[in-house]
């Protein structure tokens, strides 16, 4: 129950008084008692041993120190007394033992590194700060170089050596490009924990970057950069055959020899590696060998400790945090690859700086008491004790009676205020030291009380309370609490006293009531102070509001009425569904109750009254249903009035046993409507007290029942009658009754156990409730262990429903088992329940390779992070276009975590792709590994490259087909050869396709030559429509899967097949979404191919993938598809019909001969108007001169000059159409065989000639077949 909190000073008075009791406490810091109580010099704030400084900075050596009276200081340099006042560059701040050496002025922080010591004394003792070793940090520059390219044939391995200047602390090494571009490293490429950059084996590519080490320091925030190294690579084929590159036997192909594996680092076959206890185990391990070889770690008897051990660079380092002494031994590393493999074993030696096992703590003694200081450490090797008193070696050290030295141990018999001293422990060994201060402080001080006299604690009946009574004496006093000044020493039964004095009433009862005395005694004296306790009475709700049925637009109340103790203040206040109820202008809230006004619908719902004081408080739920109108009674029985049942009374146990009881009621008055149910309550008052629970429900028709008890409660009842309008108010309780307490018969459930953070587990669990309890004292013993290990377990025990466990890996999984307690015993033994610690991003995918095989696609393949740190959820693909320096628009592509290949269709022969891909855990994105697409072999002039996989189309009435466009582009390919293409600008035809791809449907733009034998229906597109790349995948895989999904749509229905390579029997599942996001699915039987979609939507856009019932993770890739709109005649076009097509032909035919018959008439003895063109007139020997025209005559059967006829009698467009066109664009006259002259002749466009024997273009064959077509 909540009570006033205690200011803070008494829970640490309390904390010093527990502290006390064990032997070595602090002095309270209360005032008075601090300026009254002397105390040895205590160091509460030094500087780390090894205390390295910025050298543009001033220098700051800490030492802090506390004691009464205060603690002057002084400091040692290498172990000789160091005058401050003496340099003016040095100070020391007030108060403190604090160096502050100023370079502002000048000077060189080089001067002052040493070995410093700091000494705080007053009259009681010294005490002494560790030896603090101070260097000025360093970050020389890298030495200048030149070097020259390294020559290194392919698939030779390379060690590029960093050598980085000494610095102070080290450097961070990192490889990067002379551009400041990172190295990619992999498997194959890797840099070594000293810096070097090894390559197991070298490639062409390796070519295209130089490699720079870089130094980063940390103080001075500077990066040195060393002169990069050039790589050339003697190679017997040219980087950019892309055919090897992609060969799946990729060195032999490339006539790169392969061979065993052989250790780069460290070398030979053995090495040892010596570490202290409790710092990181690195082991290394870097090989050559084509192809690349793999690294796996082993112990030699036994397994590595999963619990710390962690593979780092590719495996090639094996990593193994705080180690202790059970980590040595030898680890062997095993380097392999398909022509064979090697290992390298490596000795591995733990030793130990001193470390405590009982560190010497603060001895604080009365007169005439013994006591004494212990200081036992380990290490290996074993350290050496060396014990000091105020700063000096004990052996020069005044002799003292009272003291005696054994060892790690100085025993004080008889202590007096004269022994009062600071002793110093210095443990040691070859790896390092350890320094411990403790004081022997006498201290004669009678007890005395620390919190404010007389204090009033108020608390509710029948909860629990506890009475702190702080305090301070020394010797130790011991504390009695009594009641109303007289009796006996409270502890036992309903009482119990902590080491620390305080005071628990486990349960408040009316009795408890009045002054508590505690009283502190020591040998010089003693102590008192009273808290007076008040018990208040609970707040009750005695008449709670009642669910109500009323009509719309009239006026309800709702009842509350309250008992409470009258010396504690009530508030009553309303909420309506769990939120605080806005008491407008149409309620009324009095004191007991509350009043709605012209009830309407949105008064609807859940009133609840909360009576609180400030100890405590209860509530009361009503519900209001809001009706319409009401309907006339249809008989005189309905017409009655029908109401709640009286509540029922006299509730009396009978037959009382070990677990079950009898309780027995008088039921109340039904109000004209049936009881059905009796709903039996009860509150107990130790877990809930003053709450409610549905113990169970009882048949209307009975007023007896025998209730089944659980094990130490203390039950009371109630019942509530219910009928058809609602139900009673409760009964007034019955007597208690208190069953006796037994070991728990269950646990808690809903364990599990998650991690919140990277490197913890949260094991929850939902807690027990009081009838299942059994007993006092409820806790919980949660144990667990990782999983693999099989260690033994960890267990605590645990009050409420939460335990973290701290410091674990990173997502491993661990047994988790919880087991409720009690003080009567344990529960049975609890199941194993699997949890998992928190996950981490995932480190980025490994072997990111990006292949072109030709100009149009572009193959991504990847395989999945080495370290994933939790369930993957999936990939992140992020590929941007770009062509030097502009850059298209970035795609993103999200994959589920199995997919590990892409296929990427280039919009453009010239553009290049940049990818950028990562791993996703339920965390977030983790580390993405970006790679470029390769340049093409000729991007100034691309040619297009036949397509290795036929594109899938989906056509206006067609269906996804990938055999119609290989066949069309396979006729188009044909016909080029003979017909060329003329080009036009109507608007581009544009197939329909449908990339087999998760989330992108791309469209391919096509000519389409008419063919024979294949229909190819496409659909128009806008000449804008943007082209986007087009995704593809390959043929079946070998492992199970569903492919080459192919659609056949309509306006309203499509018919679906596919293949897969599943045993027959197996069932699948068609999955298909609209436009609209409204998805549906249709089971498939066994070999039920193929599948008719008959609810479709006519031209509307589907998405549809087919997947396993039995596993819906296998799934084929999802495709896009349109229905045909309304409008669309799905009867054949008549332009298409084999019949339409072969009359039209004979037209085109019977007017080709019709032309050639008259154009030849029309050529003999034909009159040509040539007078008025010629150059030259005609001489007198021209027999036509006199009417100007010309005879020409073809009784020679001579073709024209300018024309010739192919075999199959057409005549070909590729020489000149007609002559006679020729000549009427200026051509030169000619003569023909017999020497007659052909002038030039005219062909007017206009159509304005009326004589029928003047040429025209229409009079020329050729012109009459193209004009035709």
């Amino acid at each position: 129950m909540a009570r006033p909190q205690p200011p803070p000073w008494v829970h640490a008075a309390v904390l010093l008084c527990l502290l006390g009791l064990g032997g070595a406490i602090e002095i309270p810091m209360d005032p008075s008692i601090q300026n009254e109580l002397s105390q040895p010099p205590t160091i509460t704030k030094q500087s780390v041993k090894d205390h390295i400084v910025d050298p543009r900075d001033n220098i700051l050596i800490e030492c802090e120190a506390k004691g009464n009276p205060a603690p002057s200081f002084h400091w040692t340099r290498n172990s000789r007394f160091f005058n401050v006042a003496k340099d003016p560059r040095v100070s020391m701040r007030r108060r403190s033992g604090t160096l502050v050496i100023d370079f502002r002025s000048g000077g060189r922080p080089e001067e002052y590194e040493g070995e410093y010591q700091c000494f705080a004394r007053n009259k009681f003792g010294t005490a002494l700060s560790n030896r603090i070793r101070l260097q000025v940090s360093k970050s020389p520059l890298w030495p200048k170089e030149n070097l020259d390219p390294v020559v290194v044939q392919e698939g030779a391995p390379l060690t590029l050596q960093c050598n980085p200047p000494p610095g102070l602390p080290s450097p961070v090494i990192f490889w990067m490009s002379s551009s400041m571009e990172p190295i990619t490293q992999d498997k194959r490429v890797s840099q070594g924990h000293n810096g070097d950059l090894y390559f197991s084996n070298v490639m062409v590519q390796d070519m295209q970057t130089d490699y720079s080490c870089n130094a980063r320091f940390h103080f001075t925030h500077t990066i040195q950069q060393k002169n990069p190294f050039t790589l050339k690579v003697l190679t017997n084929h040219p980087y950019n055959d892309s055919s090897l590159r992609n060969h799946p036997d990729m060195y032999s192909a490339r006539g790169v020899s392969e061979r065993t594996p052989s250790f780069m680092y460290p070398q030979g076959t053995a090495s040892s590696q010596m570490v202290l206890r409790g710092m990181d185990l690195l082991l290394e391990c870097i090989a050559s060998g084509v192809p690349t070889p793999d690294i796996a770690w082993y112990k030699k008897g036994g397994d590595l400790p999963s619990d710390k051990a962690k593979f780092e660079n590719f495996n090639k380092a094996l990593r193994i945090t705080s180690v202790s002494e059970e980590d040595s031994g030898e680890y062997f590393c095993l380097a392999s690859n398909k022509m064979g493999s090697i290992r390298h074993t490596i000795s591995v030696r733990v030793k130990a700086a001193p470390y405590w096992l009982d560190e010497p703590k603060n001895l604080i003694l009365a007169p005439g008491e013994d006591g004494r200081l212990v200081c036992r450490a380990n290490g290996n090797p074993k350290p050496t004790v060396q014990w000091m008193v105020n700063g000096e070696p004990l052996q020069s050290a005044p002799p003292n009676p009272n003291r005696e030295v054994a060892g790690d141990t100085i025993i004080f018999r008889d202590t007096q205020i004269s022994s009062r001293a600071v002793y110093q422990c210095n443990t040691s060994n070859e790896h390092g030291y350890l320094l411990a201060n403790a004081f022997v402080s006498v201290l004669d001080v009678p007890p005395r009380m620390m919190s404010p006299r007389n204090q009033l604690i108020r608390v509710i009946l029948y909860n629990r309370t506890r009475l702190d009574c702080p305090f301070f004496g020394s010797p130790i006093p011991t504390l009695r609490w009594f009641k109303n000044g007289q009796g006996s020493n409270l502890d036992g039964g309903n009482y119990h006293v902590y080491e620390n004095g305080s005071l628990e009433i486990k349960m408040i009862r009316k009795e408890d009531q009045g002054i508590y005395t505690c009283v502190a005694t020591n040998i010089l004296g003693k102590a008192e102070n009273q808290v007076r306790l008040e018990v208040k009475d609970p707040t009750r709700i005695f008449r709670m509001p009642e669910d109500q049925v009323v009509k719309r637009g009239t006026t309800v109340q709702l009842e509350c009425r309250v008992k409470h103790d009258p010396s504690l203040k009530l508030t009553v206040s309303w909420l309506k569904d769990d939120q605080p109820l806005y008491i407008g202008n149409r309620m009324k809230k009095e004191d007991d109750s509350l009043t709605i006004f012209g009830v309407a619908e949105r008064d609807q719902g859940s009133y609840t009254c909360v009576a609180s004081t400030e100890l405590d408080q209860d509530l009361a739920k009503a519900y209001l249903t809001v009706l319409a109108d009401q309907t006339t009674p249809t008989n005189r029985l309905a017409a009655l009035p029908k109401g709640r049942p009286d509540r029922p009374r006299d509730l009396e146990l009978t037959d009382l046993a070990e677990r079950s009881v009898r309780l027995t009621w008088i039921p109340g008055d039904d109000n004209n409507s049936p009881i059905t149910d009796y709903v039996v309550q009860f509150e107990e008052d130790q877990f809930q007290p003053g709450v409610w629970h549905d113990h169970s429900k009882f048949p209307g028709s009975v007023n007896s029942a025998v209730l089944q008890l659980s094990p130490y409660v203390n039950y009371q009842f109630r019942v509530i009658a219910v009928n058809e309008v609602g139900s009673s108010h409760p009964s007034l309780p019955s007597e208690r009754y208190r069953t006796s307490g037994a070991p728990p018969e269950s646990n808690p459930s809903d364990v599990k156990g998650e991690g919140t953070r990277k490197n913890n587990m949260e094991i929850t669990w939902t807690p027990m409730n009081a009838t299942s309890a059994f007993g006092p004292n409820l806790r919980y013993i949660v144990k667990w262990r990782r999983r693999e290990t099989r260690e033994t377990w960890n267990n605590a025990t645990v009050w409420g429903s939460r335990f973290v466990v701290g410091q674990t890996p990173v997502y491993v999984p661990y047994e988790i088992r919880v087991q409720a307690e009690n003080d009567f015993g344990k529960g049975p033994e609890p199941d194993t329940v699997i949890g998992y610690s928190g996950e981490d991003l995932p480190s980025a995918p490994r072997r990111f390779r990006v292949r072109q095989p030709n100009l149009q696609t572009i193959n991504l393949e990847w395989d999945h992070p080495e370290h994933p740190n939790g369930i993957l959820t999936g990939y992140s693909l992020r590929y941007l276009p770009f062509n030097g320096t502009k850059l298209g628009k970035q795609m993103v592509e999200n994959f589920s975590p199995n997919q590990t290949k892409f296929t990427v269709q280039r919009a453009d022969p010239v553009s290049r792709y940049r990818f950028t891909l990562s791993a996703r855990t339920q965390v977030g994105s983790g580390e993405a590994v970006t790679e470029e697409s390769p340049a093409a072999p000729n991007e100034a002039t691309p040619t297009a490259a036949p397509p290795t996989w036929p594109p899938t189309t989906v056509g206006a009435t067609g269906a996804v087909s990938s055999t119609d466009a290989t066949a069309t582009a396979a006729a188009a390919a044909t016909e080029a050869t003979t017909v060329p293409i003329i080009p036009t600008v109507a608007p581009t035809t544009i197939a329909t396709t449908v990339a087999t791809t998760t989330t992108t449907t791309a469209a391919a733009t096509m000519e389409s030559p008419p063919t024979t034998g294949t229909k190819t229906h496409e659909s128009a597109l806008p000449p804008s429509s943007p082209l986007t790349p087009l995704l593809t995948r390959p043929s079946a895989p070998d492992e199970q899967s569903i492919w080459n999904v192919t659609v056949h749509p309509n306006s309203k229905w499509a018919n679906i097949t596919w293949k897969h390579n599943f045993g027959p029997g197996t069932d699948f599942v068609v999955e298909y979404i609209d436009s609209n996001h409204t998805k549906k699915t249709v089971p498939v039987k066994a070999q039920a191919q193929p599948i008719q979609l008959t609810d479709l939507y006519p031209g509307m856009t589907y998405t549809l993938r087919v997947y396993s019932r039995d596993n819906e993770g296998i799934s084929s890739t999802i495709i896009t598809f349109m229905t045909n709109t309304a409008y669309t005649n799905n009867q054949p076009d008549i332009v298409t019909q084999g019949w339409f097509i072969g009359l039209m032909c004979a037209i085109a035919l019977l007017v080709l001969i019709l032309l050639i018959v008259c154009f030849i008439k029309r050529s003999r003895g034909g009159k040509y108007p040539v007078r008025e063109k010629k150059d030259v007139p005609l001489g007198p020997e021209d027999p036509k001169e006199e009417d100007g025209s010309f005879d020409y005559s073809d009784e020679d059967n001579k073709p024209l000059q300018a024309s010739q006829t192919s075999l199959d009698g057409t005549i070909k467009q590729q020489e000149s159409d007609d002559s006679l066109v020729d000549y009427g664009e200026g051509g030169e006259g000619q003569f023909n065989e017999d020497g007659s002259f052909i002038g030039q002749y005219t062909v007017k466009k206009d159509k304005e000639e009326t004589e029928g024997n003047e040429s025209s273009e229409a009079t020329s064959p050729v012109n009459a077949i193209y004009s035709l077509a």
